[in-house]
C-alpha cells in the first residue's frame, strides 16, 4: 500500500480546510465520550497497547518521499504529510492510537502546521485515537486557549485531538483548564510526571519533605483522574512515565490506580518489554506504550530494508513490536 502525494504541487491545500473541516469516526466504530474508556476499548479491540509515534525527520525519510529541494518548505511539508499518512494507512488496523510530535511540524512553520492538521484528520478518519505530543503548559486564559485548541474531536476543538501532553511545572492552575476541557469534550491529557530523558532526575527526583518532586505531581494527577473515572476504571487525566525508569514506573503504577500512562522510551531509547511491563495492569490495560523511530524508520534497519517497500518495513516492525510487548508484558492477556 503506497501513500503518494504530488511533490510538485505548488502549495498545500488551504490551511483553513484542515483546521475547520469536521472529521468524524468511521460509523462502524462506536464513539464513547469518555476518553479513558474509548482508549481502553481501542486497546482491547486491537489487542495491544502499542502507540506509533509520528516524528518525521527530513534526513530519514524514504528516498521516494524525500523532497527534491530540501530548502523548499512546501515540498518538505508535503513530504511529511505523505510520510505520516502513509504510516497511518499501514498501522490503522494494528494499533489503537498514534502520537504526532508537533515540534517536527512546527519547525517548518505554517506549512508544517497545515501538514500536521492533515495528519490528524487522516488518523481520525482511519478510526485511530490521536495523542498530540505538544507538551503545552500555562495558566489562566492562555491555558484555556491551548486546551480549546487541541482537546476534543471537531467541532469541539480546532485540531480535533483525543489527548494532549501537558507540562505541569507552573502548578495545579496549569492543569485545571486542560482537565476541564478534556472532561467536557471527551478528551484526555497526559501530564509529564517521570519522563524518559536522562536529565529528568535533575528536577523530577529532587526531594521535598523526603519525597521526590515527581511523586507530588503523580499524587495530584491521580486525584484529577479519580474525579472522573470511567467504566474501565481509569480517568481522563493521564501521566507520562518513561520506560527508561522501570522501578519508578512500577512504583507509580501502584500509586496511581486510576491513571492511564503514556510510556515513552521503548525501543530506540533503550526501553525493553520487561522495562515497560510494570506500567500495565493485570489485564494489559492502564497504559499505552509508544514507539517511534524503531517503527517509522524501519526501512533503515537491516532486518527490514530488503522488504518490498518502506511501508512494508513499517508494517513488519509494528507487528514485531506488538509481539515483543505480548511476550514481555500482561498485554498477552488482551488476546
Amino acid at each position: 500500500m503506497q501513500h503518494n502525494r504530488d511533490l510538485n504541487r505548488p502549495v498545500i491545500s488551504n490551511i483553513c480546510k484542515f483546521l475547520t473541516s469536521a472529521i468524524h469516526m468511521n460509523p462502524s466504530e462506536p464513539y464513547t465520550h469518555h476518553f479513558a474508556d474509548r482508549l481502553n476499548q481501542a486497546i482491547i479491540q486491537k489487542q495491544t497497547p502499542l502507540v506509533v509515534g509520528l516524528d518525521p525527520r527530513l534526513n530519514q525519510l524514504p528516498a521516494q518521499l524525500a523532497p527534491e529541494n530540501a530548502d523548499d518548505l512546501t515540498q518538505v511539508a508535503i513530504a511529511y504529510s505523505s510520510f505520516c499518512c502513509g504510516i497511518i494507512d499501514v498501522v490503522a488496523d494494528l494499533v489503537p492510537a498514534v502520537k504526532p510530535q508537533a515540534a517536527f511540524f512546527e519547525q517548518i512553520g505554517p506549512l508544517g502546521m497545515a501538514a500536521l492538521a492533515e495528519v490528524v484528520d487522516h488518523a481520525t478518519a482511519k478510526g485511530l485515537q490521536v495523542i498530540m505530543d505538544a507538551k503545552r503548559g500555562d495558566i489562566g486564559s492562555t491555558a484555556t486557549a491551548y486546551a480549546s485548541a487541541f482537546l476534543g474531536r471537531k467541532p469541539h476543538s480546532s485540531w480535533g485531538c483525543d489527548a494532549l501532553t501537558v507540562n505541569p511545572y507552573m502548578g495545579e492552575d496549569t492543569l485545571e483548564p486542560f482537565i476541564d476541557a478534556a472532561n467536557k469534550n471527551g478528551a484526555g491529557i497526559f501530564v509529564l510526571v517521570k519522563t524518559s530523558n536522562p536529565g529528568s532526575h535533575t528536577i523530577q527526583e529532587k526531594r521535598a519533605d523526603n519525597q521526590p518532586i515527581y511523586s507530588y505531581v503523580a499524587s495530584h494527577v491521580e486525584q484529577l483522574s479519580s474525579n472522573n473515572v470511567g467504566e474501565t476504571g481509569y480517568g481522563n487525566a493521564g501521566a507520562v512515565v518513561g520506560a527508561t525508569y522501570p522501578e519508578q514506573l512500577s512504583e507509580l503504577r501502584a500509586a496511581m490506580p486510576h491513571t492511564l500512562f503514556l510510556i515513552p522510551g521503548f525501543g530506540a531509547q533503550g526501553g525493553t518489554a520487561e522495562d515497560v511491563a510494570g506500567g500495565l495492569d493485570e489485564n494489559g490495560l492502564g497504559g499505552v506504550i509508544n514507539s517511534s523511530r524503531a517503527i517509522i524508520f524501519a526501512h533503515e534497519q537491516p532486518q527490514y530494508n530488503q522488504l518490498s517497500s518502506w511501508q512494508a518495513a513499517v508494517e513488519q516492525a509494528t507487528r514485531d513490536t506488538i509481539e515483543k510487548l505480548a511476550d514481555g508484558t500482561t498485554a498477552s492477556r488482551l488476546r
